[in-house]
């Protein structure tokens, strides 16, 4: 069993569902059940399927909690830029968002390819 608590991955992923709440404070009360409360929880999807992960005991079971996680950063990816799209957001204030994503989705698919290479 791994210790979730000291990946990177996870502490990034922590962060940014922090930045994705702080964001959706900004939107438009009637989002709320719509991109909102999607945005949230694919943020939250993230680190929750890092950590349980962790706790399986096959290295198969965790690179597949890890491409889930994976998929979620995508999801918030494609939710965001669909924010962007219908101008709820700015482009040029959301940039510093996207960069940490696609950081996130780089090192989740790192430790991805390290784990198929080992087994």
């Amino acid at each position: 069993m791994r210790d979730f608590k000291t990946l990177n991955i996870w502490q990034e992923g922590m962060t940014l569902v922090k930045d994705i709440y702080d964001i959706d404070d900004l939107l438009p009360e009637n989002e709320r059940f719509g991109l909102k409360s999607q945005m949230c929880r694919a943020a939250v999807s993230i680190p929750s399927n890092i950590a349980e992960g962790c706790s399986r005991d096959s290295q198969n079971d965790f690179k597949r909690f890890l491409e889930i996680a994976l998929g979620s950063a995508f999801e918030i990816e494609t939710q965001y830029l669909i924010l962007i799209q219908i101008k709820a957001i700015n482009l040029d204030e959301s940039k510093i968002l996207i960069e940490k994503i696609h950081k996130l989705q780089k090192q989740i698919n790192s430790l991805i390819q390290k784990l198929k290479a080992n087994s």
